[in-house]
């Protein structure tokens, strides 16, 4: 019996689909405007990538700085505690 085939990314196009789907592409386009397409879709991922990083790092320095902020605050405001030596004697 043969063992079913089994995609290696579930969801995408593979095989007979993907020709279909650049079959289409060339047709809608034409040859020379899907590399500037393909291109311009790189770009496009390029800034949303670094769009997101300096949001993440934005957050991160966030977070750092408040954190450093909250701990200076309570060592501040904290009382001194008696070591549990000195409590017992």
């Amino acid at each position: 019996m043969h063992d079913p085939i089994v995609p290696l990314f579930p969801g995408l196009p593979g095989g007979p689909e993907l020709l279909i789907v650049l079959f289409v592409l060339v047709l809608l386009f034409g040859a020379n405007k899907i590399p500037k397409l393909a291109r311009s879709t790189g770009q496009a991922m390029g800034e949303f990538k670094r769009g997101r990083e300096e949001i993440e790092e934005e957050l991160q320095e966030g977070a750092e700085s408040s954190g450093s902020d909250s701990t200076a605050t309570t060592e501040e405001t904290a009382e001194p505690t008696e070591p549990e030596a000195e409590k017992s004697s």
